[in-house]
């Protein structure tokens, strides 16, 4: 017998609905119809409070096939929960823009300045630097946050955003014809790109 015919049998005897259940476990009633279809497994963590929620040993409730699957899939997932943190750190180094002179303050001066000091590029422009580095640091710092709950949507979006401001932070700095800064956010894009592809 499969794990998810073993879940469906143990919460029958216990007259308990999949919402019901899924109260007691701690998780979604959309987890519980998941496990029960045999779209997925739950974590390690969740197979530990059913089985103790149920009474039973882990390896009641599921195979030593199954055990392998769900030790792929939880390590996979910690994998990806760890590549999603490391960027969003990354994102938060965007914040040394702000304060490094990596700003060429004018094509003849030769003299690198900071993003605050930088004078001769319009006010606008100086804003919209501000803003994408802005926009990056609070990316990163929400997603360092985000990574202490157990919600890998959110830490989805959280990577994908940050992706996105380091694209477009690198492409912003390159037309801008400030080379230093460009560089920097192309060094922390690649190192991203490596991480997502090491995830995978």
């Amino acid at each position: 017998m499969e794990f998810n015919e073993k879940l469906q049998k143990l919460r029958k005897e216990q007259n308990l609905t999949q919402e019901e259940l899924a109260e007691k476990l701690f998780v979604s009633r959309t987890a519980i119809s998941k496990w029960e279809s045999g779209r997925g497994y739950p974590s390690i963590d969740s197979l530990k409070v059913t089985a103790k929620y149920f009474h039973v040993t882990i390896d009641d409730l599921i195979g030593g096939e199954e055990i392998v699957t769900l030790a792929e899939q939880d390590i996979k997932g910690n994998n990806k929960k760890h590549t999603a943190l490391i960027c969003c750190v990354l994102d938060c180094f965007a914040a040394l823009l702000l304060f490094l002179p990596l700003f060429g303050n004018g094509y003849s001066s030769g003299v690198s300045v900071t993003m605050f000091t930088l004078t001769k590029v319009s006010e606008w422009l100086k804003i919209v630097f501000i803003a994408i580095t802005g926009l990056t640091v609070l990316n990163g710092f929400c997603g360092v946050i985000i990574s202490n709950f157990d919600k890998p949507v959110w830490n989805k979006h959280r990577l994908i955003s940050g992706i996105a401001l380091s694209i477009i932070g690198t492409s912003l700095f390159i037309v801008a014809r400030q080379p230093y800064a460009g560089v920097f956010c192309l060094f922390v894009l690649i190192i991203k790109g490596i991480l997502l592809l090491k995830s995978k």
